[in-house]
């Protein structure tokens, strides 16, 4: 059995050997040649671009065509000719700005030192920074300390308007109602003002009559409680049909709050927008009719251009020109001054009648009050209701 079993192991043994001898000697040509060993790779790794899941793109991609994120859009491009966005304005106007106000970005909090550079948007770390958790109240330019959780601060920081009516008291305070003074200049609310209506007569962000009460924060029906519970953080688009739950209309601007006109109108099968917008008409009307004739100075009123009260001293209705530029209004009165501000910030909120129709209609009404009394006009026979 052994002398058997031996030739075996020795074939086996040479065989090894031989095949080893063969595969160094292979081995060693191809290393001499630099033959290349070919190889297996996936042309684009184990997936594809495609295949990879991106759980927030929705979101990036609405807040991409969002006004937000519109950065051509001249509430952003406004200080291209400077090069940089001047620290009162880069607050709202700039993520960088937002941040270094806030001190999300590690700075001094209340300022932004600056410079900020232009070409900034509203950011995803404009309302995702993780240091909005620790700003517990937002400031109103009323000097309300506004307690705030979460993104809310993003939202009331940019929304609150520039000035309050205590600005506008200040300016006039100790001076005759109708005199004239040249020195006195329209005090512009600013743009966008949902927070500070919201907030109502508690925000201070209106001229408020004395001895007049004015509606405070307008609490809606819950869950509809935050700027978030109505507007999509991303699209900014409203959300409609949680109204339908309540409210029976075709779209927010036709949802009627009350049974009762407040315009004269008398028709209530419209959306309470629409007593607003009559209310504000009458108002900006009344306004230029106490300019002509009370003021003796005509004044023309132009959107579009800042600061939209101009001067029309032979009534035609053009604005005055002097060395190619507009010629602003300046025959302002206590009384046409402070009106002419609530009517500013009532329409600079064009939603207004949702978040605060009642605050608004108030402000309007005793607005028209105001200005119509030098005129003899009978608040009775317009037919009002606050």
């Amino acid at each position: 059995m052994n002398a058997t079993r031996i030739p075996i192991f020795l074939l086996a043994l040479l065989t090894t050997i031989f095949i080893f001898s063969v595969a160094r000697v292979v081995l060693s040509e191809s290393a001499e040649r630099e033959v290349e060993v070919p190889f297996a790779l996936p042309q684009s790794g184990p997936f594809t671009p495609a295949d990879i899941e991106v759980k927030n793109s929705q979101a990036i991609d609405d807040w991409f065509r969002s006004a937000h994120a519109d950065a051509a859009a001249e509430a952003f491009r406004h200080w291209d000719e400077d090069e940089e966005i001047r620290p009162a304005c880069a607050t709202c106007h700039s993520g960088e700005g937002f941040r270094a106000f806030h001190g999300l970005d590690g700075s001094e909090p209340g300022v932004v030192e600056g410079p900020i550079d232009t070409g900034g948007v509203v950011d995803c770390g404009t309302c995702h920074n993780a240091g909005l958790a620790e700003i517990t109240a937002v400031r109103f330019p009323s000097g309300l300390m506004h307690p705030v959780q979460g993104v809310e601060a993003s939202c009331m920081t940019c929304h609150q308007g520039r000035t309050a009516g205590v600005n506008v008291r200040e300016a006039i305070a100790g001076q005759d109602d109708d005199a004239t003074n040249p020195e006195l200049r329209f005090i512009n609310p600013h743009y966008a003002t949902a927070a500070a209506t919201w907030l109502g007569g508690y925000g201070g962000a209106g001229y408020l009559y004395e001895e007049r009460d004015y509606s405070g924060r307008f609490f809606h029906a819950r869950p509809v409680s935050t700027c978030n519970s109505c507007h999509e953080p991303h699209t900014l688009e409203v959300a409609f049909e949680p109204c339908l739950t309540c409210h029976q209309a075709d779209s927010p601007q036709d949802i009627r709050i009350s049974r009762q006109s407040y315009d004269g109108s008398g028709n209530t099968s419209v959306g309470i927008r629409s007593d607003i917008q009559a209310n504000a008409r009458l108002l900006l009307e009344t306004v230029k009719s106490y300019a002509a004739d009370v003021a003796g100075a005509p004044m023309v009123y132009d959107g579009t251009q800042y600061p939209y009260f101009f001067s029309d001293a032979n009534g035609d209705g053009v604005i005055d020109v002097s060395e190619d530029q507009a010629v602003a209004y300046s025959a302002w009165t206590p009384r046409s001054l402070r009106v002419a501000y609530n009517w500013k910030l009532v329409t600079a909120d064009p939603g207004s009648y949702a978040h605060n129709p009642h605050y608004a209609l108030e402000l309007l009404y005793d607005s028209i009050e105001d200005i119509s009394a030098p005129l003899g006009i009978d608040m009775e026979d317009l037919d009002l209701l606050r």
